[in-house]
């Protein structure tokens, strides 16, 4: 039979392990290292977002279909159909009046950049661009969710 303080002994030991355990949690990254994006994709996924924008906001329909993936280009066909969507079905997206660079991150097996954008009637929106990289290591959109933000008015 062990003695009382042996067993105390063993569950101080057990506590204290247990709290290592819990600090290491609480300082280790929230996805495994091999899920986080370098700073070069980071960079590399901002541009392509920004000449987009910048492609929207010179009206150049071929510009902006340049930065689309595969799948959307072949959804919309023609560059001219896919800038004609993009203005009726986001406005924000075609002519933000501001626009916030915000978390990059992954979810699930997608690359994710979140951009706070302000439409002309102060509007805040939540645009999710949903990254592709392509074959040749580059970049491109594979879709753009909007969220409305809560308290939207600035």
């Amino acid at each position: 039979m062990e003695s009382p303080v042996v067993t105390w002994r063993v569950h101080m030991l057990l506590l204290k392990s247990l709290a290592v355990a819990l600090m290491l949690l609480a300082v280790a990254p929230a996805y495994p290292q091999q899920d986080v994006v370098s700073l070069a994709d980071a960079h590399s996924i901002r541009t392509v977002i920004e000449n987009q924008l910048a492609a929207f906001t010179a009206d150049d329909a071929e510009g902006a279909f340049a930065f689309a993936s595969e799948s959307i280009r072949a959804t919309f066909g023609t560059a001219d159909h896919f800038l004609a969507m993009v203005k009726a079905r986001y406005p924000v997206v075609y002519r933000p009046s501001t626009r916030l660079f915000l978390d990059l991150q992954k979810i699930g097996d997608e690359i994710v950049q979140s951009v706070e954008m302000v439409d002309e009637d102060d509007v805040r929106w939540l645009a999710l661009y949903r990254m592709e990289r392509q074959a040749d290591n580059t970049w491109r959109i594979n879709g753009c969710d909007l969220k409305s933000m809560p308290g939207s008015r600035m």
